[in-house]
């Protein structure tokens, strides 16, 4: 039996009403929507922080911020002489996947450091060399080598990964019988629909000329959203708005091409497919544009913190499923290795996700209960989920959100059943204050049982959203002042 591929699409700053299949009328992603269809959309995917590369990371090495050391989006240390690798001390699963023989390749984004040095299991290593940029004409690196690019970014980033399922599928077609060629892993890692929101495909940002962009309000700017420049050069802006629509669904028909290359090339069948941004985004709600680092204090709404997630293969995952439970960025770790069935690392650190391969493939050979815990009273259905930005910590329940950022910022309190915009903060009413106690309380004996590295403690950095310097930990962290930039 041929062990399972992955295919794992990741887009950057998507928010989480931004596709077809998520109830969105005005934006076009027919291509997800037929991955949708074809398998499982969870409503309540949680990225581990709400801004790119500490995202990343958390997807990666199945670890919280606090745990892996990246709290913001990589400034310094991509490219040049003063490059380095942020999580040279962690394991991520491509090294385990790698060191149980499947073939792991990587085309587009990676800002996690030291993007001219292939790492982690890749053997095929075809990057941005920084975070994001203009969407026409880029420079790459292949090989370690920066190399300057003709074409929109997007289809590049797709024509790279397409060259690689031909390779494979070659392979497949001359192996002896006898043998079993290695399965890959290849993540698709997008910039879209990151800024700028221009140099998208004119004929695609044309169509929505006459978009009323009712899924996008434009409110009254955030009072946490006075002075930033994305906010204030973005909001009531219809060309940015167009330009963000058209890049997702231009995104959206080269993940098309990626799931006909499948399908013509008969891997189909063997590859799951995982499709998932690495934070949420606002185009105008709450009034601000941008996710976690849009507004300071930093945020924790919903937009920013969920994320689309969908996964899909034929013949093992039930088409057309819904899942509504609390999800997070570092289950994927367990979730892979777990569907993959291959074992964790023997290495005794802390990854605090959980398995939902059960979910997956109806197989229940979980922990009939691992989906399931006591919240606060009431018996809430749903473990609680985490998620952290510098001194702005989250837990939310199935019923309700708290904030924490110490005694310096604000702290936030909603009761999403009742108040699902997350309108009214009531974490000053003393009708709810024993809502509040309990909740901080979960908050914190989490986090204290899985912060074990001073270093590694985000909320002693002044994380303000303006980009992380230099590693924290690992063999580059011994002088840490200056980390972090102001915002």
């Amino acid at each position: 039996m041929a062990r399972t591929n992955v295919l794992f699409i990741l887009t950057d700053d998507q928010g989480p009403w931004a596709m077809g299949c998520a109830g969105n009328r005005e934006i076009r992603t027919p291509h997800l929507d037929r991955l949708a269809a074809s398998g499982a959309r969870f409503s309540h995917f949680f990225c581990s922080s709400p801004v790119c590369s500490p995202s990343r990371a958390s997807f990666l090495t199945g670890r919280m911020p606090s745990q892996h050391g990246v709290h913001d989006w990589i400034r310094h240390g991509n490219v040049g002489d003063d490059a380095a690798a942020y999580l040279v001390s962690e394991v991520a699963y491509t090294d385990v996947l790698a060191a149980n023989g499947w073939d792991c390749a990587l085309s587009g984004k990676w800002h996690l450091g030291h993007s001219q040095l292939q790492q982690h299991g890749f053997s095929h290593w075809y990057v941005h060399p920084r975070g994001g940029g203009e969407y026409n004409n880029p420079e790459m690196i292949r090989d370690g080598e920066l190399i300057a690019e003709q074409g929109y970014v997007t289809s590049l980033i797709t024509d790279d990964a397409l060259a690689y399922l031909d390779r494979h599928a070659d392979t497949l077609e001359t192996a002896s019988p006898n043998s079993e060629p290695a399965p890959f892993y290849l993540g698709v890692h997008y910039t879209a629909p990151h800024s700028p929101w221009t140099g998208h495909p004119k004929s695609i940002a044309d169509s929505y000329d006459d978009c009323p962009f009712e899924s996008c309000p434009q409110e009254p700017i955030h009072p946490w959203s006075v002075g930033h420049g994305l906010t204030e050069g973005s909001l009531g802006n219809r060309e940015h708005l167009q330009g963000y629509f058209a890049a997702v669904t231009a995104m959206d028909a080269d993940v098309g091409r990626l799931l006909d290359k499948l399908d013509d090339r008969g891997l189909r069948q063997d590859t799951l497919v995982v499709f998932v941004s690495d934070n949420g985004f606002s185009c105008g709600h709450h009034g601000f544009w941008g996710k976690g680092n849009g507004t300071f204090p930093l945020n924790m709404f919903e937009n920013s913190v969920t994320v689309p997630f969908l996964v899909s293969q034929p013949g093992r995952i039930a088409p057309g499923q819904c899942v509504d439970g609390l999800h997070n960025a570092f289950d994927l770790f367990p979730t892979l290795l777990d569907y993959l069935e291959l074992s964790p690392p023997d290495d005794g650190v802390d990854r605090p996700g959980r398995s939902f391969a059960d979910i997956l493939d109806g197989s229940k050979r979980g922990d009939p209960s691992g989906h399931e815990a006591v919240v606060v009273d009431g018996g809430e259905p749903g473990r609680p989920e985490y998620s952290e930005y510098g001194a702005s910590r989250m837990v939310r329940t199935g019923s309700w959100k708290y904030v924490d950022r110490g005694t310096d910022q604000p702290g936030e309190l909603y009761h999403l059943k009742e108040d699902p915009d997350e309108r009214a903060n009531l974490v000053d009413d003393i009708g709810y204050g024993r809502r509040r106690d309990e909740l901080h309380t979960l908050l914190q004996d989490w986090f204290a049982a899985r912060v074990q590295d001073s270093a590694a403690d985000g909320r002693q950095y002044p994380v303000s959203g303006g980009g992380q310097l230099r590693p924290v930990v690992g063999r580059y962290g011994a002088d840490t002042e200056g980390a972090f930039a102001p915002r």
